[in-house]
């Protein structure tokens, strides 16, 4: 059974993947990225193997869902870097201050500093941060929090501090 089964999805891997991922390439613009999705899609599809009755239909569904996701991954990087180079523009000096927040961040532990690292820096809404971090959400919640605390208090210090 177990071969029978492993030869289905070779045949199918071999049958499937160049043009899967040839229309992801069309979609992504990137061989890597492409190649990627591709190989996710049949990861999910082998994790359901069994109950799964149309695997071509269930590649490609899950592909034009791992394409959306690596879209909105890029408008909000691009978002990102919008931002910050309007903020530059408006306020120059702002980056005298940034290496000063950027070693505090770095300073916290790891437990607080991912989560400031993922929900501020990479813009991910707590409950993906949660996912990623394998934390709950009220977990992530209380961490950020007590990362903003340390950093309130560190900045408030070398406010206090300087001439």
């Amino acid at each position: 059974m177990k071969r029978s089964r492993d030869r289905a999805a070779s045949e199918l891997f071999a049958a499937l993947y160049p043009r899967l991922a040839g229309w992801c390439r069309r979609l992504v613009d990137d061989d890597g990225t492409a190649h990627e999705i591709a190989s996710e899609a049949f990861t999910r599809l082998w994790a359901r193997w069994t109950s799964v009755e149309e695997p071509r239909g269930f590649l490609y569904v899950t592909a034009a869902n791992l394409v959306r996701d690596h879209w909105r991954k890029m408008e909000r990087e691009r978002r990102a870097v919008r931002r910050v180079t309007a903020e530059v523009a408006v306020r120059p000096h702002a980056e005298q201050a940034d290496p000063s927040v950027r070693m505090l961040v770095q300073s916290l532990p790891e437990r607080l500093r991912v989560p400031i690292l993922l929900h501020y820096y990479a813009d991910m809404p707590i409950r993906e941060v949660s996912v990623l971090t394998g934390r709950k959400e009220g977990t992530v919640k209380a961490d950020l929090h007590a990362a903003r605390e340390l950093l309130r208090v560190h900045l408030r210090r070398s406010l206090d501090h300087t001439p």
